[in-house]
Parts: structure tokens; C-alpha cells; sequence
């Protein structure tokens, strides 16, 4: 735009020109002198008086005797110029007389919309403009036909009420938008709907799937009593509670009893079947004893131990040696414990206060076979060796333990090391363990620290070989 005014300023210049027919002195009359510079009329200044200047040399000037100058203006007009958007890319050049004609269609002058949008651009860019980004442009939905402004069309978009469009639910169904909202609520198959009965909420095609399990389903009752419909999950309750030709167990099932009768007949048979009743529950009682001596035995089975050591804590000394005193050849046992794994099964025995020659003086720990699960698999007689140890509990890093310790190998003509029957327990007295009736005398034991928290421990270890069985 700089050189278009430019060239306004100079059109002006060649315009106007100043001065007298002489370059010096007065025209006739007393005019002023004459002055022939050039200049743009638009350069004259005036003064406070209203009088022009000349711009070049400051004199006065006769405004009427200031006249164009057509020679100047040709030769402007005739100078070669590009075009002002020759940086822009252009590559137009000519005369300047020529240069507006050039502008009128040169694609990188900057003209207005000619839709008044405020918009100003290259003429290059104009149609690309006014045909998809002008906001005022005239635009025609192809769906509904309706004609819009591009300002409102972008607003129109998306919202057509005739424009085809998919069911959001993904059912694959198509149609125009006005119809979807119908469509969404009580056409498409993957519409979600709660369930009458449960209130949950389903793909509309699967809910006739789920009232076949709908725990709030109504359903009849399965005895037909009569009872309006019931909600699937409450016939249980309904049958046990409040069904009156529910068929029923009789309450001593367990105790053996088959009797299934509508509930109001079972106050009958109740009353009928006591005595029987009484028999099956002392039958149950019984089995059940049976069970609990066997899950007894297991639980100790499982508890003992099966590396051949047994270290046997007997707690509140005092008290039970004052009742080993008080009851002649009272005897205390140990927990079993077994030689190995799948080997002998033994159990240690004390008397506190003495048995036979130590009876009254001396502490007796005797040793005993038991029936063991593995009998049938170990030789017979049991014929290795027992050491028994009665503990010293003596802080070791004081003093040495001084443990009272005896040893034996069993005599295999004895009947207690023979293969024991089943008859023989832990409590059977008949036979009497072998062992030593004086052990430790009651003196001994008061040496050391034999007895200590009120307790004492004995241990008994058997030698086996590493392998017994063949």
C-alpha cells in the first residue's frame, strides 16, 4: 500500500507547479516574482495570514497562479514498477499508469468478503472463504433442505431432525433423527429396562432370560395350598414355615427316623412314636461316643512323638506328690510316643511317692509297651535299649547339669516287651511297666535343681537302629 501512496503524492506533484513565466524579478502589476520548483500541492504550507509558502525556498506564493504540470505527470506515470505483493509471491510488473488496472485482479491484493462479513483476504483465497468458512455465507442442509448462514449451519449440524443416523444402543437399526428418541425407548432391542418384579436393570432382549430366575418372580406354590403367588427366593420359607401341606421331615431325622408327613400330621406322629424316638436318640448317642473315643485316639496319634525321645514335664510337683502320699502306689503317665515313624508305641509311668521296694522313699519311673498302629509290621519281642534321665535344671552356665540317669535292655522272656494285645491300654494296671522302683530317693532330689518351678522332667530315649523294617 506504500507505493500506492507514493504515487497518489506524485499524481499531485505533476498537478501542481508554481511560479512565474521568468526564473527573476516582478511580473507587471507588482506580482510577486515567479518560482518554478515542483512540488505535491499537498507540501505547500500556510501561514498565520493564510498565505502559501513554498516548500523549497519559503517565499510567498499566489495560490491562483499555482497550475498543473501534465509533462511531470506523464513522465511518472510512465516509471516501471512490480507489483506491491511482489514479496507476497506476485510476479506482475509494469508502468505505473498501469499498476491499478493490475490491482483489480491481482490474486494476492487484499479485498473484503463480499458477503459484509468483516472478513478481509487475498483475492486468492476468496473463494475457498466464501464458499465453506464465511459466517455469512448461504448454505442448504441436504437433509431437511432448510437455508441457513454458515454461522447458524454449524449449529444445525448434529441436530437435523431429518438427518438418517444409528440407534446409539449399537441394535443396527437406521433412521432420521426425530424417530430415535422413540425408537430408544420402546422399539430397540438392547434398550435397558428394569425387571417388573426384581427392579434390576437389563438389555431389553435378555430380560425374559432372567425372570426364569428372577428371585422376586411370583410362582405357585409347589404343594398347590392355595397361598397367592410367591416370590421365587421366599419359597423355601414358605414351605417350612408356613405351608400347610408342605411334606416334612420328621425333627429326629438325624436319629434315624424316615417319617415325612404334611406339618399338621407331624404333632401326631410325634405322639405316636416317642418311645421309638427315645430308642434312635440313645442309639445316636452312643455311635456317637464311639466316634468322639475314636477322634480322641486320633488327635493323639497325631500329637505324640516319633523320633524315639520322649521329654515328659511333670508340673505342679508339690501338690501331686501329697496325692502319690495320700493314695498308696498312685501312678502318673506319660503322653505315648513312638520308637519312630511306623515303629513302637511306648508310655513312661511315674509313681511320685515310691512303688514296691521304693515305696514311701523314693520317686519309681517304670516303661511300658502299648498296641500300636504298626504291630503287625515290628519284630517281636521289642528288645532295645531304654535309658531313663531324670533332668537336672540347673542354670548351665553356673554349673554342670548332674542329670540321674539309669539304663536297661529288655529282659524278651518278660511278657511286657511281647507283642502287646489289643485289650492292653495305657490305664490297664494288671501289667505293670518295667523300670526302677528307686530311681532317685526323695532326699536326692532335694540336691539340686531337680525340682524347679514346682516341676519336674523326665526323659526316656530308646536306641534303634536306622532302619527296622525289612
Amino acid at each position: 500500500m506504500e507505493l500506492i501512496v507514493i504515487k497518489v503524492c506524485l499524481l499531485h506533484a505533476c498537478h501542481r507547479r508554481w511560479g512565474l513565466s521568468g526564473l527573476t524579478g516582478s511580473s507587471s502589476g507588482g506580482s510577486p516574482p515567479g518560482c518554478w520548483h515542483r512540488g505535491c500541492r499537498t507540501l505547500l504550507a500556510i501561514t498565520r495570514e493564510g498565505v502559501f509558502k513554498c516548500p523549497e525556498d519559503q517565499l510567498p506564493l499566489d495560490y491562483a497562479k499555482i497550475y498543473p504540470d501534465p509533462e511531470l505527470e506523464a513522465q511518472v506515470l510512465s516509471l516501471a514498477i512490480r507489483c506491491i505483493h511482489s514479496e507476497e509471491g506476485c510476479r506482475w510488473s509494469g508502468l505505473i499508469k498501469h499498476l491499478q488496472a493490475h490491482l483489480g485482479t491481482c490474486a494476492f491484493n487484499v479485498i473484503p468478503c463480499p458477503n459484509r462479513c468483516s472478513a478481509k483476504l487475498s483475492r486468492r483465497d476468496l473463494p475457498e472463504h466464501v464458499q465453506h468458512g464465511c459466517p455469512k455465507r448461504r448454505v442448504k442442509c441436504e437433509f431437511c433442505a432448510s437455508d441457513f448462514t454458515g454461522e447458524a449451519f454449524e449449529g444445525h449440524q448434529g441436530t437435523c431432525p431429518q438427518e438418517s443416523v444409528y440407534c446409539e444402543n449399537k441394535c443396527g437399526a437406521r433412521m432420521m433423527r426425530r424417530l430415535l428418541s422413540q425408537h430408544t425407548l420402546a422399539e430397540c432391542p438392547k434398550r435397558t429396562q428394569p425387571c417388573t418384579y426384581c427392579a434390576k436393570e437389563f438389555v431389553f432382549d435378555t430380560i425374559q432370560n432372567h425372570q426364569y430366575q428372577c428371585p422376586r418372580y411370583p410362582v405357585p406354590c409347589p404343594n398347590q395350598c392355595g397361598t397367592p403367588s410367591i416370590a421365587r427366593e421366599d419359597v423355601p420359607s414358605h414351605l417350612k414355615e408356613s405351608c400347610n401341606t408342605a411334606m416334612l421331615l420328621c425333627p429326629f431325622k438325624e436319629a434315624g427316623c424316615k417319617h415325612r408327613c404334611p406339618k399338621l400330621a407331624m404333632g401326631r406322629h410325634l405322639e405316636e412314636s416317642t418311645k421309638a424316638h427315645l430308642g434312635m436318640v440313645c442309639a445316636l448317642v452312643s455311635r456317637q461316643r464311639q466316634e468322639i473315643l475314636e477322634l480322641r485316639r486320633d488327635v493323639e496319634e497325631l500329637s505324640v512323638s516319633s523320633d524315639g525321645i520322649l521329654i515328659w514335664k511333670i508340673a505342679d510337683y508339690a501338690r501331686k506328690l501329697q496325692e502319690a502320699k495320700a493314695r498308696s502306689n498312685y501312678e502318673f503317665f506319660s503322653p505315648p510316643f513312638y520308637t519312630h515313624k511306623y515303629g513302637y508305641k511306648l508310655q513312661v509311668s511315674a509313681f511320685l511317692n515310691g512303688n514296691g521296694s521304693g515305696e514311701s522313699s523314693h520317686l519309681s519311673v517304670y516303661i511300658r509297651v502299648l498296641p500300636g498302629e504298626y504291630d503287625n509290621l515290628l519284630e517281636w519281642p521289642f528288645s532295645y535299649r531304654v535309658t531313663f534321665s531324670l533332668l537336672d535344671q540347673s542354670d548351665p552356665s553356673l554349673s554342670k547339669p548332674q542329670h540321674i540317669t539309669e539304663t536297661f535292655h529288655p529282659d524278651p522272656n518278660w511278657k511286657n516287651f511281647q507283642k502287646p494285645g489289643a485289650s492292653r491300654g495305657s490305664l490297664d494296671e494288671s501289667t505293670l511297666g518295667f523300670g526302677y522302683p528307686k530311681f532317685i530317693s526323695h532326699e536326692d532330689i532335694k540336691k539340686r535343681n531337680y525340682v524347679r518351678d514346682n516341676a519336674i522332667f523326665i526323659k526316656a530315649s530308646v536306641e534303634i537302629p536306622q532302619k527296622i523294617l525289612a
